[in-house]
């Protein structure tokens, strides 16, 4: 019984040697030794010991050159931990030597011949090609299997359905134990009370003490044996009982975890359900006043982060992270003002510190009312665009300590002067060009325009507001401008 598996882990998942033999066009025959074994890679080899440079769980090929005692070879080569070991006839022997064969036999080593006709790299190319042939089919078998219990958990009983999903793509038996050893639910066949006995056992090396393990496998009963925590912090165990294992069981389970974590979770309270309701009207475009009343008055602030390990838990991982359940993880729109594909977007109370977080870019906008959400929600879209600009991990929105001492209304006015002959394209444009110091290759990122179409397009509005874009106090009155617009908060 350990808490983790120390054995290296396989670029794919392991070939029976049977698989490989029976591949005619090699040639190969077994001479000593079980064909059922799996091998995890090949490595060929003419040291008289090859024991320092072997793995374990290898196809090693050898011809023999420096084979003086093959009793001692052989024993060595089995210490090592390799799989098999293949011999390849001619130029050094005529026939596979009969004390090799001996010798094979007495270790239970398979020993493989390798016909002349038959050079090594073809061997190691048919190993290879059935590896990713078992790879391409465990990778079909996982993404099956998250598919049904990903249905199972939303069928009306939902956790009794995981579980016999589970237990249905694994071929074995899936039980939820509680806190005090109990079963909770379980699906699948019965297993022996010994398996029973040690699965229960097993799950109780788990649980909630802070650093604990949060997986453990065994075996009992004759079976494969694994328990997982669940993450609800209540000390509720997943535990699996298989006759085998497979290299993709562990994703699947974990898959089963995650689901089983989120379904057995204390429910939130009331307060919570409403103004999680709030945020999904909200994006889907409902006006502000309708929302505010049940979302609160806030402040809030607005995030909006791309990013993440491209599971379908990272919007979630983020939010858990972040400290707030108000999250939408959809694409975003293709084109138009919006958040663009991609973009998960947050909402936080303005107290909760908004730190950056490895794997994702951030952009976060200046506390606003439950009222002003657009513009929180423009602001952060903005800082994102600057982060990605300048690959900064965390960009937040600034407001212009000039604007407070105008009068909001004439700026506006003013604004609408200056701006007055640019058309939004170019107005955004050269907004964008402003805020990144006249970078013409950060700008093209920021915007998602070819770096000749930004130059275009900054010429263009040098020349429709007949200014010199190059003199920092033009560049200023601009900034200004495109700040006090009446519209200023709503662009994306």
């Amino acid at each position: 019984m350990t808490t983790a598996d120390g054995s290296p882990t396989p670029p794919a998942p392991p070939v029976p040697l049977a698989e490989l033999l029976a591949r005619g066009e090699l040639g190969l025959r077994l001479l000593a030794g079980p064909d059922d074994v799996p091998l995890h890679w090949v490595h060929t080899s003419e040291m008289a010991d090859p024991y320092p440079y072997l793995l374990g769980g290898e196809l090693l090929m050898t011809a023999g050159v420096q084979l003086a005692d093959p009793a001692h070879y052989v024993r060595r080569v089995a210490q090592a931990g390799a799989a098999a070991l293949a011999f390849g006839v001619t130029p050094v022997y005529d026939t596979v030597p009969p004390e090799l064969v001996e010798a094979c036999a007495a270790e239970g080593l398979p020993l493989v011949e390798v016909p002349p006709r038959t050079p090594f790299t073809a061997v190691a190319r048919a190993l290879w090609r059935l590896m990713a042939e078992a790879r391409l089919r465990e990778l079909r078998r996982v993404t099956e299997a998250q598919q049904s219990l990903a249905a199972a958990a939303a069928r009306p009983a939902p956790v009794p359905a995981v579980l016999g999903a589970l237990a249905s793509r694994l071929a074995g038996r899936a039980v939820l134990f509680g806190a005090d050893g109990t079963e909770s639910a379980a699906a699948g066949r019965e297993v022996p009370a010994g398996a029973a006995r040690a699965l229960r056992e097993l799950a109780g090396v788990l649980g909630p003490r802070p650093g604990g393990p949060a997986s453990a496998s065994g075996d009992g009963g004759g079976l494969r044996l694994a328990a997982y925590a669940l993450g609800g912090g209540d000390g509720l165990t997943l535990g699996v009982a298989t006759e085998r294992r497979g290299s993709g069981d562990h994703t699947i389970a974990g898959v089963a975890v995650v689901l089983l974590s989120l379904l057995t979770a204390p429910h939130r309270g009331a307060d919570a359900a409403v103004r999680d309701g709030a945020l999904v009207r909200l994006l889907l475009g409902a006006a502000p006043a309708d929302v505010a009343a049940s979302l609160g008055d806030g402040p809030w602030t607005v995030v909006h982060a791309r990013g993440g390990d491209g599971t379908p838990f990272a919007a979630a991982s983020l939010a858990a992270a972040l400290g707030t359940p108000l999250v939408d993880a959809g694409p975003g729109p293709e084109t138009g003002p919006g958040p663009g594909p991609g973009t998960v977007r947050l909402l936080l109370p303005a107290s909760v510190e908004v730190a950056a977080q490895p794997g994702w870019t951030l952009g976060v906008g200046a506390p606003v009312g439950a009222a002003e959400l657009a513009a929180g929600e423009a602001q952060a879209a903005r800082a994102l665009s600057r982060a990605e600009a300048t690959r900064a991990a965390l960009v937040r929105h600034r407001e212009n300590g000039l604007a407070g001492l105008v009068d909001r209304d004439e700026a506006a006015a003013y604004a609408r002067g200056v701006l007055a002959p640019l058309g939004e394209p170019l107005t955004e444009t050269l907004r964008v060009w402003l805020s990144l110091h006249g970078g013409w290759d950060r700008t093209a990122v920021a915007t998602g325009l070819h770096r000749n179409t930004v130059r275009q397009r900054i010429a263009r509005c040098a020349a429709l507001l007949d200014r010199d874009l190059d003199d920092p106090d033009v560049r200023m009155e601009l900034w200004f401008a495109l700040h006090s617009a009446p519209n200023a908060g709503q662009r994306g």
